[in-house]
């Protein structure tokens, strides 16, 4: 019997887990070879043999499936998923062929990408995790898909080999001499829009820049065409770069989704994620067979957009709050605790009625005030305690929408966002709204007429505990904003007045 190993790898949640692939093979004394593939592998996993059998024939390599083969995918207690164990596989069979038909492959090597009949490598899903977990556990080598090279060198500490095909890579294996890697893909221009754009809604853009500089939800209300969606789009577009770090988390995530453009290395934009209002709860926060991430997860350090909030599925929305409040999310299964990132900005937008009509200077309402109490209470409270800002985007009049004057640009708003964002991280290390009780205690730095103010509030407003720490915190990024040390009485004043949707009706 001749016994070779070859390391792959797996994927549970964003993380990876090394696998080794056994591939034992032995004569069979009545002549009737099969094939056999143990360690919980999936229908993916299992076809895979037909795969890799075709391919090393088309590719015009030595081997004998008439032999008796056993390959475990070890470790044999979790669950194997996908075609990306068929280069393993591949390899394996051609070593144990003996005859020097193959060398025995570097146990330092990575091997990770789908066959196809003809030998060609496909890129598979995930290979920013496994290559971070094959570093972290001492790997030196990558071998991948072209399609997936750059994705593997984001990582960064592998050597990535990219060969073409199943024939291309035996011969590195061979002789050593690396292949070509794949030219460096372009990063494509977009034409980010501008706020500028966007005319009238002076507040609604204050808002904008505030939850862009302090990482805080944001809630808009107000009638169809007001420019809620206009706005949300371009919040985006005012957030600080993504740090290397960020990036290397938000390609993770997207890689695991299988959302990555072939031939991409790390995400350079912050996402911006905005799903219908039909997505269900898996769909929103993840979940599933595999549990895959959700549009939260996939918005991880850039933004979740949802417009139409009382539209959606209650049960899908009370799903977010736990996420929200912890930036990440747990999903546990029997087979164990799966955790996906989940650190992004929520903006949402809604009509003030079901009609969407209610304030509107020339529409009349056709709701009745029943209607309307039903319709806002499809949002929890629970939820809306989550939600920093919440602020009315009014119809604008026509002299306004035809107006030539837009405000300050994205690009400009940017660099003041970056300037205020530069200050909460060298003074307490995060973002404001990502500040613990703790940390806002002392980092707040408030006046005594400015808390005097907020207790007023609360009392008047009944806010909660959480409410009254989340208007501190806006308050401080207003502050930031300006480049004050302290927080005052009319930066609280600012912040209280983002609550409407805490006032009596």
């Amino acid at each position: 019997m001749r016994l070779v190993r070859v390391h792959a790898a797996g994927t549970e949640g964003v993380d990876g887990y090394l696998v080794t692939v056994e591939v034992a093979r032995s004569t069979p004394a009545n002549g009737e070879g099969r094939t056999t593939v143990v360690g919980l592998p999936d229908a993916a996993v299992r076809e895979s043999v037909q795969r890799v059998t075709t391919a090393i024939f088309a590719s015009g390599l030595r081997h004998s499936p008439l032999d008796h083969i056993t390959v475990n995918l070890a470790p044999a207690d979790r669950r194997k998923e996908g075609p990306a164990f068929d280069l393993a596989c591949a390899i394996g069979f051609l070593a144990t062929m003996g005859d020097n038909a193959l060398p025995e492959p570097p146990q330092r090597a990575l091997f990770l990408a789908e066959l196809a009949l003809g030998g060609e490598l496909r890129p598979v899903r995930g290979v920013v995790a496994a290559a971070a977990a094959a570093r972290a556990a001492g790997f030196d080598t990558a071998v991948v898909a072209p399609a997936n090279a750059h994705e593997a060198a984001a990582v960064g500490g592998l050597r990535v080999v990219a060969p073409p095909d199943l024939r291309a890579c035996c011969a590195w294996l061979r002789s050593g001499e690396m292949p070509a890697m794949p030219p460096a893909p372009r990063q494509a221009e977009t034409d980010e829009p501008c706020l500028s754009d966007v005319r009238g809604q002076a507040q609604a853009k204050r808002a904008i820049v505030i939850a862009a500089a302090g990482a805080h939800n944001l809630l808009m209300l107000g009638p169809p065409g007001s420019g809620k969606t206009m706005l949300a789009r371009r919040l985006s577009g005012i957030l600080p770069a993504l740090s290397s770090d960020e990036a290397l988390e938000v390609t993770r995530v997207h890689s695991i989704a299988g959302l990555l453009p072939l031939g991409s290395g790390l995400v350079a934009q912050r996402p911006f994620r905005s799903p219908h209002h039909g997505v269900s709860g898996p769909g929103l926060v993840g979940g599933g067979s595999p549990p895959r991430p959700g549009e939260i997860s996939l918005a991880h350090h850039g933004v979740l957009f949802l417009d139409e909030l009382p539209e959606y599925p209650r049960t899908a929305l009370e799903s977010l709050r736990q996420p929200l409040e912890d930036g990440f999310l747990t999903i546990v299964r029997a087979s164990g605790r799966l955790r996906f990132p989940a650190r992004c900005c929520l903006v949402a937008a809604m009509n003030p009625c079901p009609c969407g009509f209610l304030g509107h200077p020339t529409r009349r309402c056709t709701c009745g005030s029943d209607e309307i109490h039903r319709y806002r209470a499809k949002i929890s409270g629970p939820l809306l305690d989550r939600i920093d800002l919440h602020l009315e985007v009014p119809a604008q009049r026509p002299e306004t929408l035809q107006g030539a004057d837009g405000g300050e640009t994205s690009a400009a708003l940017r660099q003041r966002v970056v300037a205020a964002r530069g200050l909460m991280v060298a003074r307490q290390g995060r973002p404001n709204a990502l500040l613990e009780p703790r940390g806002l205690r002392s980092h707040i730095h408030a006046a005594p007429e400015a808390l005097h103010l907020l207790g007023q509030a609360v009392d008047e407003l009944g806010l909660s505990a959480r409410a009254h720490d989340r208007i501190l915190k806006v308050a401080r990024t207003i502050a930031d904003l300006e480049g004050r040390d302290g927080v005052g009485l009319d930066d609280v004043s600012e912040a209280i007045g983002y609550r409407v949707l805490d006032r009596p009706a």
